[in-house]
């Protein structure tokens, strides 16, 4: 199929579809926030609500109202962000983790992944909110610096929480390295504070998360980053080498560094290989470091991170290069559509079991994240070429 056409199909499904009703069911009006899930006839549940998703969603609409999208979206990024506040921030300015769906935080623990979603919000409502910049900016500021007094880490990057526990994540790395890309862009950020937290982690990933041997990157690691040991260890997910593909692709540009764009490459090449599977035609869930699959079930957000990856691929290369990689983008797309079609256009199944069937299960609001963001790159890369 021609990705331009996808591109097209996928720009229309967001604007009149899933957004509206996102915006409509996804967002409670009474209560605040946004909603964890909503089922397949197109109705929110009253499920337990994950903090990550209120930034996550704040970040949704704050991109989609700078690019143009009509919806009313200011009041869902400021209230989501209201919400996020007043429910899950914690006296250490931290934020908890769960809330029930009235309102009622249920686990006030610290996880780091949480505090880089938040940062990601401060930055795009910065961007969009110009009244609400300069706060943005002071509050994103106080985090960083409260993040490294809390549980920096002695070699680099971050403890998972102080005192430290064990397993170390290269996840919520991941996610605060594209907070500090966000960040470094924004008028009043710190921007060298951020573009230095950012260059730490992508050669903390490079020297550290990605294995010199095989080139893939692992997940979980003991204390002076070496590979956990037994099963956890091994553990290697195709949708992540995608995703820091695309993050490193992103950082090398425009740092000019070749090296990131060499990792970048072969952690694409594993993902492609070996985390695809040739009868589904889906990125699965898990591998083990030898490249044997560990969990073959194929949930939605990885195929996102493969058609980011692949596109933006293909708009820095030419020839036969692009052509290559502009293939993998439209076989990652069609993986991608497989999730959208749904009884209620603008939602999205979640996980393809081994047999080729879906979970039957609502909708979560947190798969949103990866769907914009890889509409828009593969609009943006389409753009560049």
């Amino acid at each position: 199929m021609d990705i331009h056409l996808q591109a097209r199909e996928f720009d229309r499904w967001l604007a009149e579809a899933a957004l509206p009703l996102w915006r409509q069911k996804g967002y409670d009006a009474v209560g605040g926030g946004f909603v964890e899930t909503i089922d397949l006839q197109g109705e929110p549940t009253r499920a337990a609500r994950r903090s990550r998703v209120q930034p996550r969603q704040v970040y949704c609409f704050a991109e989609a109202g700078r690019r143009g999208w009509s919806g009313d979206w200011r009041t869902v990024v400021e209230g989501g962000l209201h919400y996020f506040d007043r429910v899950y921030r914690q006296p250490s300015g931290f934020y908890g983790a769960l809330a029930d769906a009235d309102g009622e935080i249920i686990d006030t623990g610290f996880d780091i992944y949480n505090q880089a979603f938040a940062l990601l919000a401060f930055a795009h409502l910065g961007e969009v909110v110009p009244e609400r910049n300069a706060e943005m900016a002071e509050r994103s500021n106080e985090m960083r610096l409260s993040l490294e007094a809390h549980c920096k880490h002695p070699i680099a990057g971050f403890e998972e929480d102080n005192p430290p526990r064990l397993p170390l994540c290269s996840n919520p790395h991941m996610h605060l390295f594209e907070a500090c890309l966000a960040s470094e862009e924004v008028e009043r950020f710190d921007r060298v504070a951020w573009a230095n937290l950012a260059d730490e982690i992508a050669h903390l990933a490079m020297e550290h998360f990605v294995d010199a041997e095989t080139g893939a990157l692992r997940e979980f690691f003991d204390h002076d980053w070496a590979p956990f040991p037994g099963e956890k260890g091994r553990i290697v997910e195709p949708g992540h080498q995608f995703e820091w593909a695309w993050l490193l692709l992103r950082w090398a540009e425009r740092r000019g560094k070749s090296q990131a764009i060499v990792t970048a490459r072969r952690l694409f090449e594993i993902g492609e290989t070996h985390g695809i599977c040739e009868h589904r035609g889906v990125a699965v869930m898990t591998l083990f470091e030898d490249f044997s699959v560990a969990d073959p079930v194929a949930r939605l957000w990885p195929q996102t991170e493969w058609l980011k990856a692949a596109i933006r691929f293909a708009a820095l290369g030419e020839g036969a290069e692009r052509t290559r990689y502009l293939a993998s983008a439209s076989r990652a797309a069609a993986a991608l559509d497989r999730f959208l079609q749904t009884p209620v256009p603008g939602l999205w199944r979640d996980k393809l079991k081994a047999d080729g069937t879906f979970v039957d299960e609502p909708a979560p609001a947190s798969s949103f994240y990866h769907i914009l963001c890889a509409i828009y790159e593969l609009e943006d890369c389409l753009k560049r070429m």
